[in-house]
């Protein structure tokens, strides 16, 4: 996956573009630094690239000879809330990449959906409905979460102003978006939310599912790792991005939660090193990973 960790795409594509060209790459375990797992692409069976902003990485995609799946996120927040790039541009990119990828291939995601006084559910309805009539014909599915209380969030509580979902809310998300949704030939469904609003409308699905993998790759994946005591039932994925390093700062995310961390790790990037963030140190543990 690149990346659940921070946006790839966006921010560090010239480094993704070299590593390409070397061939492998490393990841540091978040929990444990010292060990290092190294990715050679020529293992790789498919890559799912999660991002905000697709733009920099698309010169790219042409060199990468595995099944592609794109999951572009893409929310009607302002700057209060996240680090803005023109709506415009990342629709007009959108369209580029399902031209790219097939539109089978390429997932929207309107996520997470938050409330307070000015984020209304009148405001997210007139939201959706206008990225369904942009992306008629360019996108099939869309998947939509709802905010989940993280660290950073309760961190960024007084700029949010949250207000609490009520069961009505849920079922005017649900029926409205079900209905914008099938008007313009797309589906729109939930993955791993207690919510998920079937009743609805919405459709069963998962971010990247076994049946997905097998039908791009002609493998079988085992589950994703618990999350919270459950399993997720999406395929399993291997991320190779860092906490703490993606300059969007949006005020919701789960994997940032310090900013003097963030100003801190992107200052230590380089581009030709194999590592995201840093280099390999002499005492360093690095195992390949299959």
């Amino acid at each position: 996956m690149v990346s659940g960790r921070c946006d790839i795409p966006a921010y560090y594509s010239e480094w993704f573009n070299n590593r390409l060209d070397s061939g492998f790459l490393d990841v540091r375990n978040p929990f444990n630094p010292k060990l290092v797992s190294r990715i050679y692409f020529k293992d790789v069976d498919l890559f799912m690239f999660c991002t905000k902003n697709p733009h920099p990485i698309i010169k790219y995609l042409n060199k990468i000879d595995k099944p592609i799946v794109f999951h572009v996120t893409l929310t009607p927040y302002k700057n209060d809330i996240e680090l803005n790039v023109s709506k415009d541009n990342i629709i007009n990119d959108i369209k580029e990449i399902s031209k790219i990828v097939g539109i089978d291939n390429l997932y929207l995601r309107y996520d997470p959906i938050l409330l307070n006084d000015k984020y209304d559910i009148n405001y997210h309805l007139k939201a959706f409905k206008r990225i369904c009539e942009l992306l008629d014909g360019y996108v099939k599915n869309i998947i939509v979460s709802f905010v989940d209380i993280y660290k950073n969030v309760i961190n960024n509580m007084k700029y949010l102003n949250l207000k609490e979902f009520r069961d009505d809310d849920y079922k005017t998300i649900g029926i409205n978006f079900s209905n914008y949704a099938k008007m313009h030939n797309m589906t729109v469904q939930t993955c791993f939310e207690k919510k998920n609003l079937v009743e609805y409308g919405f459709v069963k699905g998962d971010c990247i599912s076994q049946k997905k993998a097998l039908e791009l790759t002609s493998k079988a994946f085992k589950l994703s790792k618990i999350r919270d005591g459950k399993l997720c039932k999406c395929a399993e994925t291997v991320d190779i991005g860092s906490y703490n390093s993606c300059f969007n700062k949006c005020r919701y995310c789960y994997a940032n939660f310090n900013e003097e961390l963030i100003e801190e790790n992107m200052k230590n990037h380089d581009p030709n090193s194999s590592l995201l963030i840093g280099h390999i140190n002499s005492d360093d543990i690095i195992k390949v990973r299959k």
